[in-house]
């Protein structure tokens, strides 16, 4: 580097720090970050007869999404980084500030871009399964947080935000979710059992539905016990194949990364099992006396455990060459106690999600008895079992993922930015719920472009700030109209 590069660049650093150290002064503000963009607006302005238009709008729509995204992002960053002036030390916030973003671009380009790892392996997917969970887990934070401050559960969280009437949409979809995975949780244990005793899956499959009725029918309190041991096994279960599939010496012919799954894909996928949780969480955390650290502690563990579930599902498809739950048990030398632990963790729990069906219907009706509607939903998923193959399940995931982060969204937007809890005393709130629409339409577009974030970060973003702008203009013309 010669002395005229060395100069400028110090000069350009002494101008940011300057630049912060003024922020700083003024006290930050939403009017401080209008002004200094309109200024570098201004400055570069001039720069645009170098810009070839032409060339500009014939790029692809993934990367004016991403472009979109980044503006978004680094308006997001700013408020911010006022917010973090006008609360703490100019010494703390600025180097916390600019040492971070380096710090999580090398991290992101060594894994992500694949600068020193190769096509998408071990590397790459474990970072979008941290990735999504990461994305999930604030979502899930968010929701739980709702309901611990509020006190309500998950279904009346929804009321605050789309009304009265306008929650029972999401209502009937969380059931319809909840049917959807005691179908599927069904058909995975019936696959499981057939690989121990070749009855055929639908045998399997009427065994455990049976099974579950007759577990809803005891009820959860008389099972804790029984579901405690099943999970305690499944556990143990998870650590003894963890270390042979990392740590054994297990011999088949890896699957071949074939490029059919991409990078953004995988976090989506990730991302959908928290997803799947979001109206739920807060039946749990609605009774917590410390709100910030129930809510934390849910999400950490629930995370964590799910992680580290992922992480053996991916070991045991890459180091065995199997996507079979069957055969993978078989492979790693567990075969019928595995298989049997796993049949019978699935038959403990699987009910939780027909009775959680149950509990989600008494919101839709009052005259619903939630162990009637958990039996039904038991029928209608072993039945579903029986007929649908079920063996991928991507579709039914995005299909989650397309319901439930724009509801999300508008509930963040509504909650802890407009700083709005009312508007379960009307029967609809129409503008949430064309916005949530909206990003219902913009996740499934979302779906045909691969962005290195998955679809649910960018729709959430959209969302959001459609939210902000819909109540803004709201806002604007409710002043006109009492002007």
């Amino acid at each position: 580097m010669n002395a005229i590069a060395l100069a400028l660049v110090l000069f350009a650093a002494v101008l940011h720090a300057s630049w912060n150290f003024v922020s700083k002064k003024s006290g930050g503000g939403s009017s401080f970050v209008l002004l200094y963009e309109t200024f570098a607006f201004l400055i570069y302005m001039p720069l645009l007869y170098l810009v070839d238009f032409k060339r500009l709008l014939s790029l692809p729509l993934e990367l004016w999404l991403l472009i979109i995204l980044s503006a978004v992002l680094h308006v997001i960053y700013t408020i911010v980084l006022q917010t973090g002036y006008r609360k703490a030390d100019y010494s703390v916030v600025y180097p916390t500030a600019r040492g971070t973003g380096p710090a999580f671009t090398v991290l992101v380009a060594v894994f992500l871009f694949g600068e020193k790892l190769a096509p998408l392996g071990f590397g790459k997917a474990m970072l979008a399964i941290l990735l999504g969970h990461l994305i999930g887990g604030l979502m899930m934070f968010a929701a739980g947080m709702i309901g611990a401050k509020e006190r309500k559960s998950a279904m009346e969280t929804v009321k605050m935000s789309f009304g009265e009437k306008g929650s029972l949409l999401f209502a009937i979809l969380n059931v319809l979710q909840l049917v959807g995975w005691t179908a599927i949780m069904i058909y995975d244990g019936a696959l499981a059992a057939d690989g121990v005793l070749h009855a055929g899956n639908w045998v399997w499959a009427l065994i455990i539905g049976a099974l579950i009725v007759v577990w809803i029918f005891i009820g959860l309190t008389n099972l804790g016990k029984v579901n405690t041991v099943a999970m305690t096994a499944l556990f143990i279960l998870s650590l003894v194949l963890f270390k042979v599939i990392f740590f054994g010496n297990v011999s088949a012919a890896p699957i071949v990364v074939d490029g059919s799954l991409t990078f953004g894909a995988a976090v989506e996928l990730a991302v959908a099992m928290p997803l799947s949780w979001l109206p739920l969480i807060s039946d749990y955390t609605r009774e917590a006396q410390k709100p910030f650290a129930a809510t934390l502690v849910s999400v950490v563990v629930y995370s964590l455990v799910s992680i580290f579930m992922y992480m053996i599902g991916m070991g045991a498809a890459i180091f065995t060459g199997e996507y079979d739950i069957a055969q993978i048990m078989l492979k790693t030398g567990f075969g019928v106690v595995g298989l049997l632990i796993i049949v019978f963790s699935t038959v403990t729990t699987t009910f939780l999600d027909a009775y959680s069906a149950g509990v989600s219907c008494v919101s839709i009706s009052a005259k619903i008895k939630e162990k009637w509607a958990a039996i039904v939903v038991a029928v209608i998923g072993t039945v579903a079992a029986i007929i649908y193959p079920m063996d991928n399940i991507t579709n039914f995931l995005y299909l989650i993922g397309s319901v439930f982060a724009p509801m999300i969204a508008v509930q963040i937007a509504d909650y802890f930015i407009l700083k709005k809890a009312d508007s379960e005393k009307s029967a609809f709130q129409w503008r949430n719920l064309i916005v949530w629409l909206a990003g219902f339409i913009i996740y499934r577009i979302l779906m045909q472009v691969d962005t290195p974030v998955g679809n649910t970060l960018p729709d959430m973003v959209i969302t959001v700030v459609l939210c902000l702008i819909v109540e803004k203009a709201a806002g604007a013309s409710d002043h006109r109209k009492r002007g």
